[in-house]
């Protein structure tokens, strides 16, 4: 008997296949049904790059190698630290298709991401219609820039002249057979992946489909990424110390992001901070009001978050602090270990922040991820 292929997603695991009257089926992509883009939409020729604000030399230099290899029909993988503006430097590139009337997608694993993003893209083209897509947002599908999850690909079949995916390393994406086979189907033209922290595979990957690795090592305001302070304590001596560091931060005015590896963990360090600290709150994926606990936090309604991975990317506070309880657990690897990191000293008014590693006992991960933003500071010449 001829093994079956899926001809949606190429699963051809007989674990993940199923039959119906004698017929096989895919039960991965079977959940991914649903309307489909209308490739026949054309996109407005008028538009144009406005950006309210300078890129620095480096973004530049970097920006303008992405749009030639573009423009040589290369795919491109751009290797940046957390807080370089990597958004920023697929812009020109965007552009470019854009005026051909070709069609641009940006794509992220996370909503709360696209979420993000919408308003800033409209803002970098303000003539363009940008339409977001996501789980319970997906009445529109074309427009001329499309902001969307990378759950949502399977609608955009051949479709992308240009396709953009941030978070190349992040959950649910990382790992995804089915996704990344959308992915891949979804790029009429060229693709260009964005990731602070690319893996060996990622990189021959982007080298197996014509493609080049550009990099940036430095933040746009040119000051170096935060080093973490590693603390070894008891698990009783980390709640003392992320309360006294609460504190202390409090008086100074600066937000606090504490990070705990799982919802249990988070919800018990919150429940006893909350008795010692007012004016914070937990959030994690499966806390309803997270959105508005969110915004309450980037309005300095709320002074400390304690939360999952949840706000590992795609989130930017001024003076932003960030502590991380119990960084040796197995959750964090290296390259989630270097994202939180990254959450603070983003802005160009605030370029500092403090990070704390607090652990049990140090492990690789939270060892390699101290010496890979070391090294990153070093290649930048900010040491």
């Amino acid at each position: 008997m001829k093994k079956f292929v899926c001809p949606r997603c190429g699963n051809s695991s007989p674990e993940s296949i199923g039959y119906f009257n004698s017929k096989p089926y895919c039960r991965l992509c079977l959940p991914f049904q649903g309307k489909e883009a209308d490739i026949s939409y054309e996109v407005n020729k008028n538009i144009s790059l406005s950006l309210s604000y300078p890129l620095s030399k480096r973004q530049e230099d970097v920006s303008k190698k992405v749009l030639n290899l573009i423009k040589e029909k290369k795919n491109v993988l751009i290797h940046a630290v957390t807080g370089a503006g990597k958004t920023e430097l697929v812009y020109p590139s965007m552009q470019e298709i854009l005026k051909r009337g070709g069609h641009v997608g940006f794509a992220t694993p996370r909503k709360d991401v696209v979420i993000d993003l919408l308003p800033r893209i409209q803002e970098a083209f303000p003539k363009a219609k940008v339409v977001a897509v996501y789980g319970e947002h997906s009445e529109k599908l074309n427009g001329d820039i499309i902001v969307l999850t990378t759950h949502q690909l399977f609608r955009y079949k051949s479709y992308f002249d240009l396709i953009i995916l941030d978070e190349i390393d992040a959950f649910p994406y990382k790992g995804n057979k089915v996704l990344k086979q959308f992915f891949y189907d979804s790029v009429k033209g060229n693709h260009i992946l964005l990731s602070a922290t690319p893996s060996k595979e990622d990189i021959f990957e982007i080298e197996e489909r014509i493609g080049e690795v550009v990099q940036l090592f430095t933040r746009y305001h040119n000051h170096p990424l935060p080093v973490p302070i590693l603390e070894v304590k008891p698990i009783y001596m980390m709640y003392l110390k992320i309360s006294r560091l609460i504190k202390h931060y409090q008086r100074q005015n600066k937000p606090v992001f504490v990070f705990a590896p799982t919802i249990q963990d988070g919800k018990k360090l919150f429940s006893y901070l909350s008795l010692l600290l007012a004016d914070g709150a937990f959030v994690s994926s499966k806390e309803e009001e997270r959105r508005l606990n969110i915004e309450k936090f980037k309005l300095h309604q709320l002074s400390y978050l304690v939360t999952t991975s949840i706000l590992e990317r795609g989130v930017t506070v001024k003076d932003l602090q960030v502590i991380v309880f119990k960084a040796d657990h197995q959750v964090y690897d290296k390259a989630a270990l270097i994202q939180i990191a990254g959450r603070a000293g983003r802005k160009i008014d605030a370029p500092n922040g403090d990070v704390y590693f607090l652990v049990q006992e140090e492990n690789k991960e939270v060892k390699e991820a101290i010496y890979e933003i070391k090294r990153y500071n070093s290649k930048a010449g900010l040491l």
